[in-house]
C-alpha cells in the first residue's frame, strides 16, 4: 500500500531532508510544493523518479487549489523567517489557514507542520514539557508561526517545535555563533545554560515519521536530541571543528557582557544563549518509530566541513 504525502518547503533545509528520508522509505509516493521555479535541494535528482512536483505559494492561495488532491498526509514546512511583518503574517499565519482548509477540503488524513520553539519567547525553559507554558512569541516571525499552529490544532494536525536546528544548509544558527564569537574575538567559558538541539537529517525523518506513524500523532511535540548542551560546550565544539581563530583564547561570561554592550543585536543573542532553553518530550522517539541519532558534538562534527565552505564566502 502506497501513502502519498506532501512536503511544502521542499527545496528548504528542513523540508529537503524530509524528502530525502520519505524517498529512502518502500511504500512513499511524493509530491513536493515548492514556489520556486527549479527544484535545486540536495533531496533532489534530475530525473524526478518517485515524486511529482506543483507549484504552489502561501502567499497566493489560489495557487494552492488542487495540491492536497488525492494525498494522505501533509507535511508543512514551509515559512517566512525573515524580516517583514507583514510577510510572516501573509505567509505564515494565512497561507497556513490556506494550506490546512484545502487539505480539510481534500479529506487529507493527517497534517503534520514544522513549527519552532521560538514561539515560547526568551526563556529561560529549563526541561519545559508540552503543555507546560504557554506560547510568548517574542517577534513577527514567530507569532505569526504561532497562529499557524492553531490552524493545524484545530484540524486535529501535530506540531513539531525544535530548538537549534544544525547540519548542511544551515545559514541562521551556527553562522549566527560564529558571528557573535567574531565580535568576541574569544570563546565564552563558564556558561552552564542549557539548550536543545537536533541535526537537521534527524528532524527530517521525525517530521517524516510523524506522517506515517501508526499512533496518529495529534497536538504539540518538542523535537531535539534526549540530552541537552551547555552553552560552553556548544561554543567549543563551534570553535574548535571550525578551527576559529579565537579557539584557544577564552573569556568570561560577565566580561563577554562588557565586550558586547555596545553591540546591542549581538549582546541580545547573548543573553539568550546564558539562560536554559532545554525542551523535553520523550514522546517523539517512541510514538515516531524514529531514533534521535548522535550527540551534537559527534553529529556537528560531520557537518563541519560545510560550515567551513559556507562560512569561508
Amino acid at each position: 500500500m502506497t501513502t502519498r504525502i506532501l512536503i511544502t518547503g521542499a527545496t528548504g533545509f528542513v523540508g529537503s531532508r524530509v524528502a530525502a528520508a520519505a524517498r529512502a522509505t518502500p511504500g512513499v509516493s511524493l509530491r513536493l510544493m515548492t514556489h520556486r521555479t527549479e527544484l535545486d535541494a540536495p533531496a533532489m535528482t534530475a530525473d524526478g523518479r518517485g515524486f511529482e512536483t506543483v507549484y504552489g505559494d502561501l502567499a497566493d492561495p489560489g495557487t494552492l487549489r488542487g495540491s492536497c488532491e488525492g494525498v494522505d498526509a501533509v507535511i508543512h514546512c514551509a515559512s517566512h523567517v525573515g524580516s517583514g511583518e507583514q510577510t510572516a503574517r501573509t505567509v505564515n499565519d494565512l497561507g497556513t489557514r490556506a494550506l490546512v482548509e484545502e487539505a480539510v477540503r481534500s479529506d487529507v488524513g493527517r497534517i503534520v507542520q514544522l513549527s519552532t520553539a521560538s514561539v515560547y519567547g526568551r526563556g529561560p525553559f529549563t526541561a519545559l514539557l508540552p503543555g507546560m507554558a504557554e506560547p510568548a512569541p517574542a517577534s513577527a516571525a514567530s507569532l505569526t508561526r504561532a497562529a499557524a499552529e492553531q490552524h493545524v490544532l484545530a484540524a486535529g494536525g501535530a506540531v513539531l517545535r525544535p530548538h537549534i536546528v544544525h547540519g548542511a544548509g544551515d545559514r541562521w544558527a551556527i553562522p549566527g555563533l560564529v558571528a557573535l564569537l567574531r565580535y568576541l574575538s574569544a570563546g565564552p567559558v563558564g556558561c552552564d545554560a542549557r539548550h536543545s538541539m537536533i541535526d537537521v537529517a534527524t528532524l527530517g525523518r521525525a517530521l517524516l515519521g510523524a506522517a506515517l506513524s501508526e499512533k496518529a500523532p495529534a497536538g504539540v511535540y518538542h523535537v531535539n536530541h534526549p540530552e541537552p548542551v551547555s552553552c560552553s560546550e556548544v561554543l567549543s565544539a563551534v570553535l574548535t571543528e571550525l578551527s576559529l581563530p579565537w579557539a584557544n583564547t577564552e573569556i568570561g561570561v560577565d566580561e563577554a557582557r562588557a565586550r558586547l554592550a555596545g553591540v546591542p543585536y549581538a549582546k541580545h543573542h547573548f543573553e539568550m544563549l546564558t539562560v536554559d532553553h532545554w525542551f523535553a518530550d520523550e514522546r517523539v522517539w517512541r510514538d515516531f518509530d524514529c531514533e534521535p541519532g548522535p550527540d551534537f558534538r559527534t553529529s556537528f562534527a560531520e557537518h563541519a566541513p560545510w560550515y567551513r565552505k559556507f562560512l569561508s564566502r
